[in-house]
Parts: C-alpha cells; sequence; structure tokens
C-alpha cells in the first residue's frame, strides 16, 4: 500500500471554450471537476494502476467534501484531517488548440493545531504502507521545516518516504533523509544554486544533494527522459511519446510508477518512465491505467551520454 500526503489539495474545475476573449461574456462548450494536487495526483494513478493507496488530506468545506467524493469513486481510500478553511478551488480555461490558462487559488493557511494534526495523523498511518509519498508545497502559515518534521516522525515508524518538493522546504527536508527525492531539472537547478546545461551537470547536482541527506535523487527531464541516481549508481532511460496532450500530473504519475515498482533501481526507473510517458498522451489529468502503458518501448541504461544537452536547460538557478 502507498500512502501520500498533499498539504494544500484544490479541487480542480476546467472549462473548454472556443476562445478566451478578454472581458467578454464566455459560454463553455464543456466542463468537468477532478480532484487536485501532487499527492492527490500520486493516488490516483496508483489505483488506476491496480495498486492500494490511502491519500491523508486536510479539507474543508463543500470542496473538500466534494474532494474526498471524487477521490473514493476513483478507488482511493481518504483519510481526512478536518479543517476550518475551506479547500481551495482552481479554475483552468482550454482552447480548442490546447492552450490552458490555470488560476490557481492560495489555499487555506493551517492553524498549528491543525498542522500538528496533520503531522500526527500521517505519523499514526505510516505504520503498514509500503511508501509514502509527501508532495507538493507545506502547509499555507508553516515554515520549511515542516516536510523535514513530517520526514523524521515517519521514519520513526519505519517507513520509507519519497519526497516531491522544491525550494527551501527541499532543502530543509534534506538532513531528515528522505528515501527518494523527485525534483525537475528547474528544482534541481535551484537546490544547487548553479545551471544546469548538460546530463553530467544533473548526475553532479543530484550526487550533492545525496551528500546532503537525499538516499536517491530520481530527476525528471521533460523530453530528455528521467535519471535515477542512487547507492546502487545512475541509471537514465528514455520513453517515446507520440503526442504530447496534456502534461498535467504527468510527473505524479512517473512517481506513482516508481513507487508501485518497489521504488529502486532500473525496474522502478524503467515504469516511471513508461507511466509519465502514457499520461502525457492522456486529456486532461487522467492517469494511466496498465493498458495505456509501452513497458517494451521504454529504454533504461548505466552508460550515461553525459554530453546531452538539456533540450530546456536549467538555467534559471
Amino acid at each position: 500500500m502507498i500512502l501520500t500526503v498533499t498539504p494544500n489539495p484544490s479541487l480542480d474545475r476546467t472549462y473548454e471554450v472556443p476562445a478566451l476573449d478578454r472581458g467578454e461574456v464566455l459560454r463553455a462548450t464543456g466542463d468537468r471537476v477532478e480532484p487536485g494536487g501532487k499527492g492527490v495526483n500520486v493516488s490516483r494513478a496508483v489505483a488506476a494502476a491496480g495498486f492500494r493507496t490511502t491519500a491523508v488530506l486536510p479539507l474543508g468545506g463543500s470542496s473538500g467534501n466534494l474532494l474526498a467524493a471524487l477521490l473514493v469513486a476513483q478507488g482511493v481510500d481518504v483519510t481526512v484531517v478536518s479543517i476550518a478553511g475551506r479547500t481551495r478551488s482552481n479554475v483552468s480555461i482550454a482552447e480548442p488548440d490546447g492552450t490552458l490558462t490555470k488560476i490557481n487559488a492560495p489555499g487555506p493557511e493551517l492553524t498549528p493545531e491543525e498542522s500538528t494534526l496533520l503531522l500526527d495523523t500521517v505519523r499514526t498511518c505510516s505504520e503498514g504502507p509500503a511508501w509514502i509519498a509527501c508532495c507538493g508545497s507545506p502547509p499555507h502559515g508553516t515554515g520549511p521545516e515542516w516536510y523535514a518534521d513530517l520526514v523524521a516522525r515517519a521514519h520513526e515508524t519505519g517507513a520509507r518516504i519519497a519526497l516531491d518538493t522544491s525550494g527551501r522546504s527541499l532543502r530543509a527536508a534534506l538532513p531528515a533523509r528522505p528515501d527518494v527525492i523527485k525534483p525537475n531539472a528547474a528544482e534541481l537547478a535551484e537546490a544547487v544554486g548553479r545551471p544546469l546545461f548538460t546530463l553530467a551537470d544533473v548526475v553532479k547536482a543530484a550526487e550533492e544533494l545525496r551528500s546532503l541527506g537525499a538516499g536517491a535523487v530520481l530527476a525528471s527531464l521533460g523530453a530528455d527522459g528521467q535519471l535515477l541516481v542512487s547507492a546502487e549508481g545512475a541509471f537514465y532511460g528514455t520513453a517515446p511519446v507520440d503526442t504530447v496532450r496534456s502534461n498535467v500530473g504527468a510527473g505524479d504519475a512517473s512517481l506513482a510508477g516508481f513507487l508501485t515498482a518497489g521504488g529502486t533501481g532500473s525496474g522502478a526507473l524503467a515504469s516511471a518512465l513508461a507511466h509519465g510517458a502514457a499520461a502525457v498522451q492522456l486529456q486532461g489529468s487522467a492517469m494511466p491505467a496498465p493498458a495505456d502503458l509501452r513497458p517494451g518501448a521504454v529504454h533504461v541504461t548505466q552508460d550515461l551520454p553525459l554530453d546531452l544537452a538539456l533540450s530546456d536547460p536549467a538555467d534559471r538557478a
């Protein structure tokens, strides 16, 4: 079983319009509502793959109730931490040419008591899961050390932790020794404070974060594939994509694939690549089912092309 923690979940509403004309009354040609948040998407992908998963979520208001109901309908068990604030609702406007305009609400600020209750709930639920995936920004109203506290509490029960966050929260959590972290190239560059232009740069940055406490680094490199650096060595992999329809939640699907395949080694990296490639070829934030995967098309190697130039260099560190 895989437990996920999403400190700032959302209810995501998408409206399809013929064109986005500012100042006009727009009539939608279609609309949908979906549960959102990085950890939420990981649970959705785990459930779609046929594995058991529980999502720990701070929820409040009618939007929180609807989010929980939508997840249960998708086969996700939900452990609710009730909060006084209202769960945020995000809005996306989709145009026929694929242009997506998103308006993300900031989300509620948790009281100190609610934040502590969320940490305590995660610790209580930590006995039993194969992995705990902690994803997204820490709760509003808390400091960057919040994830470090969560990782430490979960480790006390023997749980393995996958952490997908960035910035100061990522750096602050490293001394707590998360078992795997999942930055993209830009987040990795930010964490080490320098630009990344080649795969060799990415490998060096990943090793630096391992020296600071990360057990393994699973780096998403967009169209350039993924890199896994751990005590077992470094593995690089790619997966073909015919048509990119949506990259919403693709990284979360990739993490789900990694964890459901054991969370270590080349086999887990191959599963991550297969899930990520399948997700970007689906509409919206749909998560891939086993029938969507093409594991035979994935290529993983330890013969790293270190001089590979990144298609989108992470030069904004």
